[in-house]
């Protein structure tokens, strides 16, 4: 097959020839339905028939007998069409009573048509059993790649959680308070030429503020990097300091980009975070590779057994979360594998008041969830829900990827009209609030984690 050169990608033209009279072996092709968000089959059987079902040339994912995991292929072939850009991605899925769980890695690959634009894609699919799949955990053999693991106190939970996906335990470490309120931290194993890992999520808290949290964090990084490691990402399941990320009033402060700075002086060679702010703003204004997580699908995975039967319409609080909340829409969408409505609420913050009345959409018998990136006084989150309840909702129910909660976000939340709130476990909270659920983000950590080891260990 000729290279692509300046094209953005191998044709579906190129790829039918270099396989002429040949097997695809563990691939299938489709193409995008004109008109439609569809695709369908063009070649390729066998592989897709433990993920999609029976699924036969001609025949579109829509009339695949799996239509959860034909919508989650749908997004993946969309993604990768609007950017021209392969995509590795991980998929869990069962293959019926008492079989287990399976984990389905697909490879997607654009193919270009005759007017340069991407039609098409080439799917590799492999399929081994999941985590938990038996009676025994199966951890990961990391061999000479075996990463170090650190958290401080305060994290060990979550990193307890992260590290157990992973198949490790966390790499010791001592921290020593002083009487004048200074602090050290030091690695207990010999990190020289390692590839060590640091988690510490930054929310304040009685004990430790934000500014205590994030200087412990800076020092550890500066540490290992002066006692010889290899390479140190900082895994910051909640980023602090992103409220502010560009100047609304006159000389305003740029605090996303101090602490992007902050990271970079002290020698980080990697950032992973889960839904940052902004997130265009945090790629803009640190200087080094940033793996940014999403919580989205597993808050419609964990929903979606819950909403079956009802009428469904995700609200974004204001216009800064429509996108987060869109995402978490569709994803939504594809495991009810029905349409799910979406609505807007207005929302100006000015001086620490919120005002904004305007609403768009029909909310009037419908479950409703609104979904934003945190929760901290609850303000905004509850406007949403009592315009939402004022027209009509049947039930609310509120998202939240972090779970900040200020002291007074539980009176805030306890409002009648509000029937549950679900945040990740990213933060931990001591405040209590009415009708909370923690959904467990952990493994989405593990596996992005494995994936920068995997990827750096390469030849």
């Amino acid at each position: 097959m000729e290279k692509k050169g300046s094209r953005l990608a191998a044709s579906l033209s190129d790829l039918e020839n270099a396989i002429s009279g040949r097997s695809l072996g563990e691939c299938l092709i489709f193409i995008e339905e004109d008109g439609r968000r569809d695709y369908r089959l063009h070649a390729g059987e066998q592989p897709s028939t433990g993920y999609l079902g029976e699924l036969r040339r001609g025949e579109c994912l829509s009339q695949a007998p799996n239509r959860r995991n034909a919508a989650r292929c749908r997004r993946v072939f969309d993604k990768v069409i609007e950017t021209g850009e392969p995509l590795l991605v991980e998929f869990m899925a069962g293959r019926g009573a008492g079989a287990g769980n399976f984990a389905h890695e697909m490879l997607v690959l654009p193919l270009e048509a005759e007017d340069g634009t991407a039609t098409a894609v080439a799917v590799g699919m492999s399929t081994r059993p999941s985590v938990g799949h038996g009676s025994k955990f199966r951890a990961p053999q990391w061999g000479h790649r075996k990463p170090w693991l650190f958290a401080f106190e305060r994290d060990r939970p979550f990193a307890a959680l992260v590290a157990t996906n992973l198949g490790l335990d966390l790499s010791p470490l001592e921290e020593r308070e002083f009487e004048d309120g200074e602090h050290k931290a030091r690695p207990l194993v010999d990190v020289t030429n390692q590839e060590a890992f640091v988690l510490a999520s930054l929310q304040g808290d009685d004990v430790q503020s934000v500014n205590d949290r994030l200087c412990r964090l800076i020092f550890f990084i500066g540490t290992l990097k002066t006692n010889g490691a290899a390479r140190v990402t900082a895994v910051i399941p909640y980023l602090c300091y992103q409220r502010k990320d560009r100047q609304t009033k006159p000389h305003d402060p740029l605090t996303s980009r101090y602490v992007a700075q902050l990271l970079e002086a002290v020698g980080v060679d990697r950032v992973i975070t889960m839904e940052a702010h902004n997130v265009a703003a945090l790629q803009n204004g640190l200087r080094r590779p940033l793996l940014l997580l999403e919580s989205h699908d597993a808050f419609a995975r964990h929903l979606a057994g819950k909403f079956e039967g009802r009428e469904v319409s995700v609200v974004a609080p204001d216009m800064g979360a429509a996108k987060r909340a869109e995402a978490f829409r569709v994803a939504l969408e594809g495991y009810l594998a029905r349409p799910v409505q979406k609505a807007f609420m207005e929302k100006q913050r000015s001086m620490g008041k919120v005002t904004g009345e305007l609403f768009a959409g029909d909310v009037a018998g419908c479950t409703v969830v609104v979904y934003d990136d945190m929760i901290s006084s609850g303000t905004t989150m509850a406007r949403a829900a009592e315009a939402c309840s004022k027209r009509g909702a049947e039930s609310i129910h509120l998202v939240a990827t972090h779970g900040l909660f200020s002291a007074k976000a539980a009176d805030t939340l306890s409002r009648s009209f509000i029937d549950a709130i679900y945040v990740a476990n990213t933060v931990i909270s001591g405040t209590q609030i009415p009708r909370l659920e923690s959904i467990d983000v952990s493994p989405i950590f593990a596996r992005a984690i494995r994936a920068c080891v995997a990827r750096l260990s390469a030849p």
